[in-house]
């Protein structure tokens, strides 16, 4: 079976606003209002061999590199949100098997996945959440061989439908960074009495996802079932979180072309005192801006997962941003667009059979699971001393940097042993933004209003570090480092649009959306414009959204970096 596009798996899956297809926005809405799983859709997205993308080529998979699955997934999410994070979750369940099993463990593993084998994976516990050293799910050596699990995993997704669970247990009763180890649980191979799946709990948004639980009681599992050395759980949770935090972005991407698409379409038709709505300038205005956060959300998911290949030992701070940025900006894109549909956007049933107010209450828990935005925040926190040193140095990896943000160079295969648990290069990305703007300023014919936006940036990203500098070491973040880990993410996006842009630039017969800089510019200003737009940055909205129009690029989404059809 030949690998996905995703040109291909749109087609392969019909037209989304016919009630007869199966993966129809009306079929989704069906299933949610009776909490119940999409089991057909998801058969059928094992059946176009989606589930392939979810493993390396190295094992027989179609995964080469994380942008193209993140891209694939950001197509299934752009119709709906339960589907693609209960059928993307065999990825999550099963990266730190190709992070740190054998090569028989995940050649198996493999076999499974392509199979149809959903994949769970059981980090979180009742009482710790996010906490992994709190784990209390205990694995003790048996006599007989391999070990005995005992607790409860809970707010699992998939923990019932999934035949095998990724799970972390601890296995010194001292605990501490090397007392936890993996063990891939084969659910059908325990014996009767070693596990109960716990009851399925309902939530606010993803209504038919599999957010259950399991609990295990002296369950034996085989040598074979663990996943690297003892006492290593810890370190490649951690380690794979830094992939899976990174593909989640493509979740709110797909939220977010879902919501833009409705509030469009809505305004396009809408009209109200003898005009449509969507001729109003506040309406277009705000669709400009939305655009203009989708394109900088799209900039960072686009160089974190580049960035896994082309500059891994950095990848602990590109995911810590990537996960807490773009959720939460999609969150306020979805807000901004529900309130141009107005009532519309709280129906269940009316306006494309209540979609939207589906998808907003399903995108709320994207920025919850594999660490909310103050575990991510944190963890950039606790990379300050050295962010902030290395942009003092200026330290750039140049080669990994220019793959990362060259969408044209093919990545290599990604390697996760080259990924670290705290980056000791710094983020090349950030660091190299002074050079980039010297760049830019000495480009001839650079458009003086993105030479100001750039300038504007360079000043806050050069003001920021020199208060990271100054911060003194705190067992505790305080309350401002979380708002400077904030900035940070703002300068990450920042310098990512800058450096797309200044690669991509270089290529000819480029879009309307390029020329002038039009999607950096605005992008640049939904950044540096927050929270309140100036006249400067309204106006870059206002002539982004004139521009998407006028060469129809509002009436599907838009993958404003490798887009070449638009004319």
């Amino acid at each position: 079976m030949s690998a996905l596009t995703v040109a291909g798996l749109e087609r392969a899956l019909g037209n989304p606003a016919d009630p007869r297809t199966l993966f129809s926005y009306a079929r989704c809405a069906e299933l949610d209002r009776a909490e119940e799983f999409p089991e057909a859709i998801c058969a059928e997205l094992d059946r176009l061999g989606l589930s392939r993308h979810y493993i390396p080529e190295a094992f027989g998979g179609a995964l080469i590199d994380h942008q193209g699955l993140a891209d694939l997934i950001r197509v299934i999410a752009g119709r709906d949100l339960t589907v693609a994070i209960g059928h993307a979750k065999s990825y999550l369940g099963a990266a730190c098997v190709w992070m740190a099993g054998t090569p028989e463990q995940a050649r198996a593993l493999a076999a499974r996945i392509t199979a149809g084998a959903p994949v769970s994976w059981g980090l979180t516990e009742r009482a710790h959440g996010s906490d992994l050293l709190a784990t209390e799910v205990v694995a003790e050596p048996d006599p007989a061989g391999g070990h005995r699990l005992t607790g409860e995993k809970w707010l699992i997704n998939n923990a019932t439908r999934g035949e095998l669970v990724c799970v972390l247990a601890r296995t010194d009763p001292a605990g501490g960074p090397r007392g936890h180890s993996l063990f891939l649980v084969d659910k059908h191979a325990l014996a009767p009495g070693g596990h109960r799946c716990l009851p399925k709990q309902r939530t606010h948004g993803i209504r038919g996802a599999d957010i259950s639980g399991i609990a295990f009681d002296r369950a034996r599992v085989p040598d074979d079932a663990l996943v690297g050395s003892v006492g290593r759980g810890a370190e490649t949770v951690l380690k794979t979180l830094q992939l899976t935090r990174t593909v989640c972005a493509a979740l709110s991407l797909g939220a977010a072309d879902h919501a833009l698409r409705q509030a469009v379409g809505f305004t396009a038709g809408r009209e109200l005192y003898g005009r449509r709505l969507i001729r109003f300038p506040h309406v277009r205005r705000t669709l400009g801006r939305a655009y203009a956060t989708l394109f900088a959300c799209e900039a960072v998911g686009a160089v974190a997962n580049r960035s896994i290949a082309a500059l891994p030992g950095e990848q602990s701070v590109a995911s810590s941003v990537v996960k807490a940025f773009v959720p939460a900006r999609v969150d306020e894109l979805i807000a901004d667009c529900g309130e141009l549909l107005g009532s519309r956007a709280f129906l269940t049933e009316l306006y494309e059979h209540g979609g939207f107010q589906k998808l907003a209450r399903d995108h709320r828990v994207v920025g919850i699971f594999d660490g909310n935005q103050a575990v991510n925040r944190n963890a950039l926190v606790n990379q300050f001393p050295v962010l902030a040193r290395r942009y003092r140095e200026a330290r750039v990896d140049a080669a990994g940097l220019a793959l990362a943000v060259t969408l044209t160079s093919p990545l290599p295969s990604a390697d996760p042993g080259r990924l670290e648990l705290v980056s000791r290069g710094g983020s090349s990305l950030v660091q190299s933004l002074p050079a980039a703007v010297a760049e830019l300023r000495a480009g001839p014919g650079t458009d003086p209003r993105l030479l100001a936006l750039a300038e504007r940036l360079a000043e806050r990203c050069g003001t920021l570090h020199g208060e990271l500098a100054a911060l003194r070491p705190s067992p505790t973040a305080s309350a401002r480092s979380f708002e400077l880990a904030e900035c940070y993410e703002e300068c990450f996006a920042g310098a990512a649009v800058l450096h797309l842009w200044l690669a991509g630039s270089r290529r000819p017969a480029r879009s309307k959306l390029w020329q002038d800089g039009l999607w950096a510019r605005a992008a640049l200003a939904a950044l540096l414009g927050r929270p309140s737009p100036g006249r400067h940055e309204s106006a870059e909205f206002d002539e982004l959204f004139d521009t998407l129009e006028s060469v129809g690029a509002t009436a599907r989404p838009v993958l404003v970096l490798t887009e070449e059809e638009i004319p």
